[in-house]
């Protein structure tokens, strides 16, 4: 295999503090740092038979693939938010040497620049509600039972649904404002599909939330106490994560020479 291209994790101000002396990234390559302009591009050395334009797009049709690179960029992502702010790049992000590196990071030092000044000493907490009981089906009409018993049975339960429903809304928007409140800023995400998240329930908030680290703990300590407030529902803590949600400015950084980029999730 031939060694060579840039596999970029994020954009970074310098930093002092060391990474973990065992950090492996994608491919299971440590992660290293090239500055440029004031600014640091954390990246790994690939070999190109896999991310070359053609075997990666090949890849990111295997989900085992895609699976274990998503968990190793994550990683050093995780790795970098304990010792600095990043500016997270999308999953799949190659260049094919550092001079087509340093030429991106020109064209985009001014937003960069300016998202990381906004981002700085901020972390993204995530805070999902989910609805875990549905009422109890009714009971099957015994022989005794007229029609109309069972069709006044399906009623109380469609009503049932829609008043734990309407109180799953409630408790999600009074949540969100207390949340806000000690926020900068925050995303309202689409709910997610429980088929394919493999949560349990039904998702009827999916909150990010951009913190300054100094505010975290008070933060989530609000998440905790709100727990336990309404039976049937379940309140999901995530975080602290790198301020994916709130870097707008960088979501459409392209490599002018071989880049491929796709939506990461993260766990």
């Amino acid at each position: 295999m031939t060694a060579g291209l840039r596999y970029v994790y994020a954009i970074c101000r310098p930093f002092g503090a060391a990474l973990q002396a065992q950090l492996t990234g994608v491919a299971g390559v440590p992660p290293k740092l090239l500055s440029h302009h004031g600014l640091v591009a954390v990246l790994s050395e690939v070999p190109e038979d896999d991310f070359a334009e053609g075997p990666l797009r090949a890849h990111l049709e295997d989900l085992d693939w895609l699976g274990s690179t998503a968990r190793a960029h994550q990683g050093v992502i995780d790795a970098l938010t304990t010792v600095t702010t990043p500016l997270p790049l999308r999953l799949g992000t190659v260049f094919r040497d550092d001079s087509g590196l340093r030429t991106m990071i020109e064209a985009r030092e001014a937003e960069f620049r300016r998202t990381l000044d906004r981002l700085e000493g901020r972390v993204e907490w995530g805070v999902k509600v989910y609805l875990d009981t549905e009422p109890a089906a009714p009971a099957p009409a015994e022989k005794a039972a007229s029609g109309r018993d069972y069709l006044r049975q399906r009623q109380v339960r469609t009503r049932s649904r829609d008043e734990m429903w309407e109180a799953a809304e409630t408790f999600a928007r009074a949540l969100h404002r207390s949340l806000a409140g000690r926020a900068e800023d925050h995303r309202m995400h689409a709910p997610q599909n429980s088929v394919l998240s493999g949560a349990a329930g039904q998702n009827v908030m999916n909150a990010a939330y951009l913190v300054p680290r100094g505010g975290s703990e008070e933060f989530v300590e609000l998440v905790d106490r709100a727990k336990d407030d309404t039976p049937g529902l379940r309140v999901e803590l995530t975080g602290p994560w790198a301020p994916y949600s709130f870097t707008e400015d960088t979501e459409d950084t392209e490599d002018t020479e071989n880049t491929e980029n796709t939506e990461e999730e993260r766990a």
